[in-house]
């Protein structure tokens, strides 16, 4: 069993959004000139197309044979693939450097769905390893934003006992 350091070594930033207004703001701010970025839940493609212009590459992808058909039509100089989102091994079949991954997590939008959300961000932090994964998903930003972690009062090292200072 995987470590809590092995899994999360501080490389993968999570962005929680609420809706899509929120989802497409973070383009600017988070994708630059060099990123090579997978959106996972693309459908037709519009945010695929609003990604395109900040990166170097993009790829949408969506389960839907027909949303794909239909973003390959309507975007013929953008790359669409068929992939199922909790398939990260399909993911990574795309042998693509992806250093930020958009998912849309709409569908799954209810607090009973919130573990899978954390677990399929989890494997696609720690199988692909990209600097970011923006994530459109109210159930976690409602949770994330209720969330502190946990910081022990500082104490000046003179104020605690001398076998604290020393280690014994």
């Amino acid at each position: 069993m995987a470590t809590q350091n092995q899994l999360f070594d501080g490389h993968t930033e999570f962005i929680a959004t609420r809706g899509v207004k929120e989802y497409r703001a973070t383009i600017p701010v988070w994708v630059n000139a060099e990123d090579v970025v997978l959106e996972i839940g693309c459908e037709w493609g519009t945010t695929t197309t609003l990604i395109a212009p900040y990166c170097k590459k993009v790829v949408g992808t969506d389960i839907s044979l027909k949303c794909i058909a239909r973003a390959r039509e309507r975007h013929p100089d953008l790359h669409f693939e068929v992939l199922d989102g909790f398939d990260v091994r399909a993911a990574l079949e795309l042998d693509e450097p992806f250093s930020k991954i958009y998912i849309d997590m709409s569908g799954m939008s209810g607090y009973n769905s919130l573990l899978d959300t954390i677990a399929l961000l989890t494997s696609y932090a720690t199988v692909l390893r990209p600097k970011a994964i923006i994530v459109k998903s109210s159930s976690l930003k409602r949770f994330a934003g209720r969330c502190h972690p946990w910081r022990p009062p500082r104490k000046e090292p003179e104020t605690l006992p001398n076998a604290a200072l020393t280690g014994n």
